[in-house]
């Protein structure tokens, strides 16, 4: 049984051997999702239903940072965190307050620092996930991008995302494609809906998969209800098809989960019960 705790708290640092794979949840900070605002099809009953997931101001809690991979001396970065700043609450949006700052005192108490960071991939271009790029690429790191999400960028300008990053990481950038091998044991697997081009990356290792699937899912509860997308997807139809697989994919043995939003349980697996009913449950090691 989850510590209904961990549901409403953001992620402290959090690592899971993969064989000679180890990777690590490298917190930048935490924000706040109104969760009728930002889950437009919940209702009042279901947050009614489950007021564990809503922190004391009936918030979401979203653990902000990315995902560390380490293999012998080399080291990856799958999203590079909010960067050092702070969106205040509007009334009446769907996000609340974000604070950022902390993704490279965390990678410095794990021993790496930026320069030692050979790439960056990202899952999709909003700014929650690239806030460190520019210092990241000015200290060498090559970022890795998804061809249809680098072809449709115009679009994460209409997410406050400004066009100078983007020209700014224009000299670091590679795309890649669907099933491409960016690192040792790490694939690209996209899965569109979120943005038009958003990735999952596959890490493969010890007999066990891990599936990074970046804003695919935002909250443990869309596990259970995959149908339900979030305010800002770019395409909601998609999006939740996607959310199908995954949760299937999830529910295979061997398979879990790290979802960078997911609060305190940022590394969990599918469980299905005997009615076929799936939920998240954390994985801690």
């Amino acid at each position: 049984m989850t510590d209904d705790a961990r549901l409403n708290r953001p992620a402290g640092i959090r690592s899971l051997q993969l064989g000679d794979i180890k990777v690590t949840y490298v917190p930048d900070g935490a924000g706040q999702l109104s969760p009728r605002g930002w889950l437009p099809d919940t209702t009042d009953e279901v947050w009614a239903e489950h007021p564990e997931y809503l922190d004391a101001t009936g918030n979401l809690v979203a653990s902000m940072g990315g995902l560390l991979v380490e293999h012998g001396d080399r080291a990856l970065l799958i999203d590079a965190g909010f960067g050092p700043g702070h969106h205040a609450a509007e009334p009446g949006a769907p996000v609340g307050e974000i604070n950022g700052g902390a993704l490279f005192g965390n990678l410095a108490r794990l021993g790496r620092t930026p320069a030692g960071i050979e790439a960056v991939a990202i899952t999709h271009l909003h700014g929650d996930h690239i806030g460190w790029s520019a210092q990241l690429a000015d200290a060498g790191a090559v970022h890795l991008i998804s061809a249809p999400e680098w072809e449709h960028r115009h679009l994460a300008e209409q997410h406050g995302v400004p066009p100078e990053l983007l020209t700014a990481l224009e000299p670091s950038l590679r795309t890649v494609t669907d099933g491409e091998e960016i690192f040792p044991g790490v694939r690209v697997m996209l899965t569109p809906g979120h943005t038009a081009g958003h990735a999952a990356y596959v890490i493969t290792g010890g007999g066990r998969r891990l599936i990074a699937f970046g804003d695919a899912l935002h909250s443990p509860l869309q596990i259970s209800h995959p149908e339900w997308s979030a305010v800002v997807d770019h395409d909601a139809r998609q999006s939740a098809d996607f959310r199908r697989r995954l949760v299937e994919e999830m529910a295979e043995p061997g398979t879990i989960g790290f979802g960078i939003h997911f609060a305190d349980v940022v590394f969990g697996r599918v469980r299905r019960d005997g009615a076929g009913a799936t939920s998240w449950e954390p994985v801690d090691a």
